[in-house]
Formats: C-alpha cells, sequence, structure tokens
C-alpha cells in the first residue's frame, strides 16, 4: 500500500500514545522505503528514520549509510536537525529498526543521540536481532522517560530489507 502523498493534507499527525494508529503506520512505511535506499552492506542493517513534528510535518529524514559508509539513520537524520528546534519536544521519530545501543565506528550510539534530544516518542518497526550487537534500544528509551511503540505489524516489510542478512 502506497502512503498518501501529502500526509499533512491527509490529516495524517504523529500518535501520542502507546499503541500505533494510522499516522505512525504511514511514517514507518515511509522510514521502510528510506531503508531500501541504503548503499548494500554485508555488515550492517538497512535503516531508515523520519522525524516527524506534531502536526505531521518532517522535520528530517535519513537512512544508514547515506553520507558515510558508518552511518545510522537515526544519527543521519538528527544531524539535519538543530537540536534547540522547538518542534522536537513534541516530535516523533520513526525507525524502521530498533535505536542501536552499541557501536564501535562512533562514539554514541543512536538511542543516545535520541536521549540527548527532548523527542519524546519513538517508533519502531522491528527489534534489531543479535546479529551485530545486542540491542537495548527499547529498553534504555522507555527508562529515560520516552514512550517507545512497537508496530510489529510492519516488522516483515523491514525485515525484507534486510533479507540477505538474515539467511
Amino acid at each position: 500500500m502506497k502512503p498518501p502523498a501529502s500526509p499533512r493534507a491527509c490529516g495524517l499527525r504523529p500518535g501520542t500514545g502507546p499503541e500505533p494508529g494510522e499516522a505512525d503506520r504511514h511514517w514507518l512505511r515511509s522510514a521502510i522505503a528510506l531503508s531500501r535506499r541504503c548503499p548494500p552492506s554485508e555488515t550492517a542493517y538497512s535503516v531508515g528514520a523520519v522525524v516527524v513534528d506534531a502536526w505531521g510535518g518532517v522535520i528530517a529524514e535519513g537512512y544508514s549509510r547515506r553520507d558515510d559508509p558508518h552511518e545510522h539513520a537515526e544519527e543521519a537524520a538528527l544531524r539535519a536537525v538543530d537540536a534547540d528546534d522547538p518542534r522536537l519536544v513534541s516530535a516523533t521519530l520513526y525507525s524502521s529498526l530498533e535505536p542501536c545501543t552499541e557501536r564501535t565506528s562512533r562514539p554514541s550510539p543512536c538511542t543516545d543521540l535520541i536521549l540527548a534530544t527532548p523527542i519524546p516518542r519513538v517508533v519502531i518497526a522491528w527489534r534489531e536481532p543479535a546479529l551485530f550487537a545486542h540491542a537495548e534500544g527499547v529498553e534504555r528509551l522507555r527508562g529515560a522517560g520516552r514512550t517507545v511503540v512497537e508496530d510489529a505489524a510492519l516488522a516483515r516489510e523491514a525485515r525484507e530489507v534486510n533479507a540477505h542478512l538474515l539467511g
């Protein structure tokens, strides 16, 4: 199913609660579409991320390896946003994969990058398998008081992009 061309015009605003809604699925599908643009890698997942304001406007987006071979999707998206942007206090970050908690190629994992912002809500399609690292992004974000929503209905779509890694 193709998302509407203009989510804001269709009234697709991010959800605020612990359950995914229609807008959340739209934005997760946008993140998954971004993950399909990732340069191939045998050692890293293909991930897409979108930061959306409370009114349904895209603040930033990114995907893994967009500008650098070691770049993660959340990292690319958050780098494009001023940390003092007032829209972040009510924004939602959508990621096709659980934000990482371990990095060998960078000083800060994506979970820490998110926690350095006031973004209160994160929606993911798929928890990170223990293929490359033990991920605890969901737990760390929730432990810090952030709302984390998992939309298992879209996990299959996010996994398909990474089928070459999963055997």
